[in-house]
């Protein structure tokens, strides 16, 4: 089972014919990003403010705490939620705030239980005070059940579950974070910059390739995980109805997918380290604009079709 975690795992189980998910200039791409890492990681970027990120203690979510801790500036902070910060689950997300003092804040959160979001809510309201929230990144996220996820092994407890987690979750999240999210855009208005960024307010959903309905027939053969892709599905349209419902208050809403990563879900002959796949999406993130609202875009900037 995908855990909250870990939404590094975005592309299917099954690996083979997985290259096809890839055009050969991608995995060039793919194979130029990390020769560059090392100067890359080191760079700044456009992102400030206050940062939240859901599923941090591990994959995507703990990778993208690590580089916004190092690329961002001293007025900078990142909130990085998991539902088990002082178990074993939060040793490796402690070990990394220990070595940010003052920039990393941990809190407890589970996006299935909406006592506990409500808990968080009020926790970070707590610390930020006036500010406003900048930045939500939405990554948490299950897959179930395990492989092959195909329409005669999922269940309706399933099909629940990965919606909860994975579409009730971010709802619930942003609903209860739209104040202070509203409060950032407003505190921002005067900025030179001016319109829509995440430097400014902004909800970012991790969603994946396999969300996307033009692309299914070629994806659903190497991947059925209905439970998954559809509540996949069901996030970018929210993203859709949050970008225009939020769109005059100045918040832009996205959708991001991290491409086919390299973990212990992902496997090896994925393309994709952690860190090169979060360093194109802060680097995709640090772009974005108004024209970008309501869109799903992947690690690289490209367009995936709804």
């Amino acid at each position: 089972m995908l855990t909250q975690s870990d939404e590094s795992f975005t592309l299917p189980l099954f690996r083979e014919g997985m290259s096809h998910m890839h055009t050969p200039q991608q995995r060039t791409c793919s194979a130029a990003a990390r020769q560059q890492s090392p100067t890359a990681v080191n760079m700044s970027v456009a992102l400030g403010g206050n940062i939240l990120v859901t599923g941090t203690s591990r994959g995507i979510g703990l990778e993208l705490v690590r580089q916004l801790a190092e690329k961002t500036g001293g007025g900078a902070h990142i909130y990085a939620c998991c539902r088990d910060p002082e178990g074993a689950g939060g040793q490796a997300l402690r070990q990394l705030s220990a070595l940010h003092p003052g920039k990393i804040s941990i809190i407890k959160l589970d996006v299935a239980d909406e006592r506990s979001i409500s808990a968080a809510v009020e926790a970070v309201k707590e610390q930020i005070g006036a500010s406003g929230l900048n930045l939500l990144i939405n990554n948490a996220a299950i897959n179930k059940p395990a492989s092959p996820a195909s329409l005669l092994t999922s269940g309706k407890k399933d099909m629940m579950e990965v919606f909860e987690t994975n579409v009730v979750g971010p709802f619930l999240l942003t609903k209860m974070f739209l104040p202070l999210l509203q409060r950032a855009a407003k505190s921002c208005s005067g900025d030179k910059d001016g319109g829509m960024s995440c430097r400014r307010s902004a909800v970012i959903n991790v969603s994946t390739l396999l969300s996307s309905i033009e692309k299914c027939p070629e994806t659903f053969a190497m991947a059925p995980m209905y439970p998954y892709r559809i509540s996949k599905a069901a996030l970018n349209m929210l993203t859709c109805c949050q970008a225009e419902n939020f769109r005059a208050d100045d918040i832009l809403v996205a959708a991001v997918h991290p491409g086919w990563v390299r973990t212990h879900m992902g496997g090896e002959e994925a393309p994709l380290t952690t860190e090169d796949s979060v360093l194109g999406i802060i680097r995709v993130l640090s772009t974005l604009s108004s024209k970008h609202s309501g869109r799903l875009l992947d690690w690289e900037g490209n367009s995936i079709p709804w």
